[in-house]
C-alpha cells in the first residue's frame, strides 16, 4: 500500500512537471476585425474567384447611339407639348401662384411650405398622386 502511494505521487509529480501550459493568442485574418491590412487584397481576390454570380447587364448601357438620340428627342418633344398645353390652359401661368387647379382629370395643388414650393398632382381617374418639391 505504501508502495502504491509512493508510486502514484511520483507519477503525479512527473506528469505535472512534464505538461507545460501555453497561452493561446488569436489574431484575425480579416482587416475589418483587427487583422493585418495586407490581408485585404488576398481576401478580396479569394472572394472574387469564388463568386459565381454576375450582375445582370443594364439595358440602358447596351442601347445604341441612335436609340439614345430617339429617346432624347421624344423627351424633348413631350416636354415642349406639356409646356404648350400648360400655356393654353392657364395662359401666363405662374407656379408661384398658390391654389388648386384642374386640368382634365388632373388636380394640381400648389402651395408654399418650409421645404419650398410644393406641387401636388393628383390623377382623379386612377388615384395616382405625385408630389414635386422645389427647394427655396
Amino acid at each position: 500500500m505504501k508502495l502504491f502511494k509512493l508510486l502514484s505521487i511520483t507519477v503525479l509529480l512527473l506528469i505535472g512537471t512534464a505538461g507545460f501550459a501555453q497561452q493561446f493568442s488569436y489574431k484575425p485574418l480579416n482587416p475589418a476585425f483587427g487583422g493585418d491590412t495586407f490581408n485585404y487584397n488576398w481576401l478580396l481576390s479569394s472572394a472574387t474567384s469564388q463568386n459565381s454570380f454576375t450582375a445582370p447587364a443594364n439595358q440602358r448601357d447596351q442601347r445604341s447611339e441612335l436609340e439614345k438620340f430617339g429617346e432624347n428627342l421624344n423627351r424633348q418633344l413631350l416636354s415642349q407639348i406639356s409646356r404648350q398645353l400648360l400655356q393654353q390652359q392657364f395662359g401666363g401661368f405662374n407656379f408661384n401662384q398658390e391654389g388648386t387647379f384642374t386640368y382634365g382629370s388632373l388636380n394640381i395643388e400648389i402651395f408654399q411650405s418650409e421645404e419650398g414650393l410644393v406641387i401636388n398632382i393628383l390623377d382623379t381617374s386612377t388615384g395616382e398622386e405625385t408630389q414635386v418639391i422645389v427647394p427655396n
